[in-house]
């Protein structure tokens, strides 16, 4: 499945399945956030919001001044800030971060703000625990019916000291043999991608998860999602291919266990972002790729 240089290639995929063999298939979800009017309007800002079973996904195109709340929330929440330039204070519980964008912030659950101290794209990750947000979902209709082949969500253990909030820098060097940059916290992983131009056709990376959704959003260029559905005995859930092109910004909700690969296509620069929730076991059992790993303890049964 993957390019024997690929990071990937190492990861242990001989585990077993934790629900059963599909019978039924969930197809996938783009959502195009420059395609369709948004969820909210005020002030010149713009916010979108699309879901999968377990995430929402709030894509903001904010203006100084703009202020995104939280109350009552029920779990840690993960605001992205994929560009420089783009500074936000992010306060909970009295006390208060001050960041100038290209890094994630997690916060604690609770009552929190996010203030924008400039124009910028802010990216908000909220499990669907968060029911005021799924409503606001252009395709919570998607989901009346949840996905037959992902299990029932369980986050993983809180932060060894304490709930706080915590930032975290996307400036990260490569360093051969680790896949992207990863950070964690007990409901959501991010695996922020280096940009590339357009992707060698000869090395694509077509593979499946058996329980879990991906989320692929697009912060810069555009990519082809290619998804495949294994065929079943029961030919009535047989689902045709997909090979959908989402631009800048989008994102795209892989439903397990479809075969996928994505393709970058713009010719200077393409930047992606795959999401996770809850956190994703393989990569965690990888040593040194989750970067903040000292800060949020895996499950016992996850192999480190």
């Amino acid at each position: 499945m993957y390019a024997a240089n690929d990071p990937r290639a190492a990861l242990n995929t001989a585990t077993a399945r934790s629900n059963p063999a599909p019978t039924a298939y969930k197809g996938a979800e783009y959502a195009r956030f420059y395609d369709a009017p948004p969820q909210e309007a005020t002030g010149g800002s713009e916010t979108y919001y699309a879901r999968g079973q377990n995430l929402v996904v709030a894509h903001t195109r904010g203006k100084a001044g703009l202020m995104l709340s939280r109350v009552n929330q029920p779990d840690e929440y993960v605001v992205l800030l994929p560009n420089r330039n783009t500074p936000v204070e992010v306060r909970w519980n009295g006390r208060s971060i001050a960041v100038d964008g290209y890094c994630i912030v997690v916060v604690p659950p609770g009552d929190s703000e996010v203030h924008l101290k400039g124009d910028g794209e802010v990216v908000r990750l909220v499990t669907t625990r968060a029911g005021d947000l799924v409503a606001k979902c252009s395709n919570a209709a998607s989901y009346i019916d949840p996905d037959p082949n992902v299990p029932p969500f369980q986050a993983w253990p809180d932060p060894a000291s304490g709930h706080k909030l915590r930032r975290y820098s996307l400036d990260v060097p490569p360093e051969p043999g680790r896949f992207g940059v990863i950070f964690r916290c007990s409901t959501i992983m991010v695996n922020f991608l280096p940009g590339s131009g357009p992707r060698d056709i000869t090395k694509m990376s077509p593979h499946f998860h058996d329980d879990f959704e991906q989320y692929s959003l697009c912060v810069a260029g555009s990519y082809i999602h290619y998804l495949r559905w294994p065929w079943i005995s029961d030919l009535n859930a047989w689902r045709a291919d997909d090979a959908e092109l989402c631009a800048a910004p989008s994102v795209a909700v892989i439903p397990p266990p479809a075969i996928h690969t994505s393709r970058s296509m713009d010719p200077v620069k393409n930047v992606l972002v795959d999401i996770f929730s809850p956190p994703r076991a393989d990569f965690s059992a990888k040593p040194g790729w989750v970067l903040n790993a000292d800060d949020y303890p895996a499950p016992d049964n996850i192999a480190r």
